[in-house]
């Protein structure tokens, strides 16, 4: 007579993904870091206007500058995208980039001209975002894809 085992035996450890297939390429190695300090650059703008509406005018030139480095940031960004766009094979980072830097370049103007009605909503809309970018380029990888080679030539 044989005796059962009543413990189960434990389960096996799921396979790993093929490494190649799921690691992130630099270029989205690259956007992620310009993805990061986008964030960091587009937080900071409500805060320093939140200091200048607060009677600190000091605040109004860290908002001025900032705007400029959110900006800068931002082409940097769509360039960056174009590349992942080029050599990953995703476009949709590149497109969500040019509706970012469309975005930034109206707050830019709306602020200098001082149409507060479009600033402020606008700022709102461009945070939120610039945050959904920043999550969505960290959520998954962004490996490098290769062209599929036809057997038939």
């Amino acid at each position: 007579m044989q005796r059962e085992l009543t413990i189960d035996a434990p389960a096996a450890a799921p396979a790993p993904p093929e490494q190649s297939a799921e690691r992130t390429a630099a270029s989205g190695w690259v956007l992620r870091g310009v993805s990061t300090a986008y964030l960091v650059a587009g937080f900071a703008q409500p805060v320093f206007a939140g200091v200048y509406l607060s009677g600190d005018f000091d605040g109004l030139a860290w908002h001025m500058r900032g705007a400029d480095l959110v900006s800068y940031i931002a082409i940097a960004h769509l360039v960056t995208a174009g590349v992942v766009w080029a050599r990953a094979r995703r476009a949709w980072p590149f497109w969500a980039s040019l509706a970012l830097v469309t975005g930034v370049t109206a707050q830019y103007f709306a602020g200098m001209w001082g149409e507060l009605w479009l600033h402020f909503p606008l700022g709102v809309a461009l945070v939120a975002g610039i945050a959904g970018m920043f999550a969505a380029v960290w959520r998954r990888p962004l490996p490098r894809r290769r062209k599929e080679v036809r057997a038939d030539g």
